[in-house]
């Protein structure tokens, strides 16, 4: 039986703006999403700073409208404030217009439940049942929703309920510097902010909100921030901030312009959560990021629970057993459960100064505790089908390993880990790899590309 046509990636939908993301397909997606909630619901709107914005906010909104559901705009925001008020003010859900890290061609569209979680694969389907069926709600002339109503206020409510979990006070009497880079988009709006309302001053690169973002590529690779990189050592901030279009990861770099992973700035965070904050509970986060996690977490009784790639499945899991310490991806999304269950680049900012000033470390002398590791990350162009070859290849010639199998396959040695999984965005194998010594790194490097050569055919 063939598998049900999926509209819905690893996080929302995308596709390459008036391409696959055309004016007549937005408008089916957007009669989904309307028939999806019930008549009468209330759905907050917000966009990032990408290509088509305004045109899909504008074709989302009228068909929401044409459903019988009322729309309120909330304008440029990042995903986790629209997140955050769609949860604290009642809405009954959320359309976000982004492609978070996505190149610039690209926008897409998230679909927010009323706890403020992008909706579930189960919920997501439901939804593309309504697509594919045509099966669209109409209300009567005199039903429909009159106009638009401006939501105003959200990046304020957002900063403040941010600012709510963070201990001010300690961090001002540092007198922090920090560089912020928030790709020419909407952490633009909120970070500065957030930082300056903990006596942090904010230094402030690719700042203006423009679709071509031409300061860098809106993901935070190390690749991606190599001039972040050396302005943050340059100016001798004590940071650098980066975030991707929609703001919901935070890359941080240390003051010697080292760019850190999200894991391994999450590791950290979730062991001063435990000492510092006294918080308890597991640790979930997806199997691209490091067994470094496990290496540095386990000794102190923090158990972690490996997922899927993708914030979602992440979100759901947590709310679902209540038990999270916090969850996060290598991406540098981290989610904070008291302040809401989705990645979030402003909490994570706000908590990783305050873990700073509470442990009078620098960030470099944080990241120095962790252990070391060579890492490489590769991605190759193909199809599904063949990236799904690929994973079964590798599971056969690592079977005498500890496989993790639950999105592509993780490989876990003594003294390296790997990654092979197909891209849940876009037709790419993405491999990643880390070991002790470059050696060992470059051994595993060469016997995945030599797997990959053999079913491309190369």
């Amino acid at each position: 039986m063939n598998e049900p046509r999926r509209l819905f990636g690893t996080d929302g939908v995308r596709g390459v703006v008036n391409e696959d993301l055309n004016p007549e397909f937005i408008l089916r997606l957007g009669l989904a999403i309307g028939s999806y909630f019930d008549k009468g619901s209330r759905i907050l709107i917000g966009m990032d700073s990408r290509a088509g914005g305004e045109i899909i906010k504008g074709i989302v909104s009228a068909a929401l409208m044409s459903t019988g559901v009322k729309v309120y705009d909330a304008g440029f925001t990042p995903t986790p404030a629209l997140q955050y008020v769609v949860k604290s003010n009642g809405f009954d859900g959320g359309v976000m217009i982004t492609a978070s890290h996505n190149p610039p061609e690209y926008n897409g569209i998230k679909v927010i439940g009323p706890h403020g979680i992008e909706i579930d694969r189960d919920e997501e389907r439901k939804l593309e049942e309504i697509y594919w069926e045509n099966n669209f709600r109409r209300v009567n002339w005199s039903s429909l929703p009159y106009s638009v109503e401006k939501h105003k206020m959200v990046n304020e409510e957002y900063v403040k309920a941010v600012l709510s979990h963070i201990d001010k006070d300690l961090i001002r009497a540092k007198n922090y510097r920090v560089l912020i880079d928030p790709a020419n988009s909407v952490g633009a709006l909120t970070t500065p902010l957030i930082v300056k309302e903990l006596g942090v001053k904010p230094i402030v690169i690719n700042g203006t909100l423009d679709p071509l973002f031409p300061g860098r590529n809106p993901e935070p690779t190390v690749e991606n921030l190599t001039e972040t990189a050396k302005v943050t050592r340059e100016l001798g901030v004590a940071l650098g901030i980066a975030h991707d279009a929609d703001a919901d990861r935070a890359i941080i770099i240390d003051e010697k312009g080292v760019v850190n992973w999200g894991d391994r700035t999450a590791t950290l965070l979730a062991k001063y959560l435990k000492e510092e904050k006294g918080l308890s509970g597991k640790v979930y986060t997806a199997v691209s990021s490091s067994i470094m996690v496990e290496e540095v977490l386990k000794p102190l009784n923090i158990e972690v629970a490996w997922l899927k790639v993708g914030s979602v499945d992440i979100a759901h899991t947590m709310r679902r057993n209540g038990d999270a310490l916090c969850g996060f991806e290598e991406n540098g999304g981290f989610m904070y459960p008291p302040h809401q269950y989705v990645r979030d680049g402003g909490i994570t900012t706000a908590l990783f100064l305050e873990m700073m000033a509470r442990y009078n470390a620098s960030a470099s002398q944080l990241f120095d505790k962790l252990p070391k590791y060579y890492a490489l990350k590769k991605k190759y162009r193909m199809d599904r089908e063949k990236a799904l070859r690929v994973v079964e290849l590798v599971k056969e010639a690592f079977k005498d390993k500890r496989l993790i199998t639950i999105d592509g396959v993780k490989v876990i040695s003594s003294d390296y880990w790997l990654l092979v999984r197909p891209s849940g965005t876009e037709p790419l194998l993405r491999v990643m790899i880390e070991a002790k010594d470059i050696e060992r790194l470059n051994e595993i490097s060469s016997l995945i590309d030599s797997i990959i050569r053999e079913v491309a055919g190369k």
